[in-house]
């Protein structure tokens, strides 16, 4: 099989893209009940430092772990429906986050395939850990901790959703691999959830 390079600049941009794009839409949904650039590119900031990066660690995971086994993966944007999910975030309030896919190319095993699919929540799980650190000690009110607080609650989210074991999400084909795996990695994820409803526990 052909060498891949790590990124190629096609693969690049389409991650920056989406990047940008799903920060935008998540910046929509914590200020749309007030207009104000101030606060639009500070929410915009905030969002490219936990959604982006949850979103975008997330599609590496997957594609970093089809390499090792050898397989020629990237990730390619969905145009379609990251403009869908700025539309829906800036006029109705609700963020449906599908940015694009990791495409992996080859015939995977159902072990191959259930580890690539749980590497992507299991990145968003370990994200929630520094911005935990963040909640706790950046203290009250402070840019930290509201970026900690952003961060923790949609990565643990990201794992959550994506552990759902229905159509193509990473959950079913965990699920399909080993049924033990699956039930402790959706059960910290939708813990991590129940926890940033709470954060005065932390």
């Amino acid at each position: 099989m052909q060498k891949q390079s790590l990124i190629p600049v096609r693969e690049w941009r389409d991650l920056v893209i989406a990047w940008v794009a799903i920060s935008i839409a998540f910046t929509f949904i914590f200020v749309r009940t007030r207009i104000d650039p101030l606060l639009f590119m500070l929410f915009l900031f905030v969002s490219l430092i936990t959604v982006g990066i949850g979103i975008v660690l997330h599609e590496m995971a997957h594609k970093f772990t089809a390499m090792h086994f050898g397989y020629w993966a990237e990730f390619k944007k969905d145009s379609t429906m990251l403009v869908v999910a700025i539309a829906l975030a800036a006029l109705v309030g609700v963020v449906f986050a599908a940015p694009g896919a990791t495409m992996i190319y080859g015939n995977t095993t159902r072990r191959e395939n259930g580890l690539i699919s749980a590497a992507g929540p299991i990145t968003n799980i370990l994200l929630c850990l520094p911005f935990i650190g963040m909640i706790f000690f950046g203290g009250n009110g402070t840019l930290v901790t509201l970026i900690g607080t952003v961060g923790f609650s949609v990565n643990a989210m990201i794992a959550a959703f994506n552990m759902i074991p229905v159509s193509v999400l990473d959950g079913r084909k965990v699920l399909a691999w080993n049924p033990a795996v699956f039930i402790i990695i959706i059960a910290v994820a939708f813990g991590m959830v129940i926890l940033s409803y709470y954060p005065s526990f932390l």
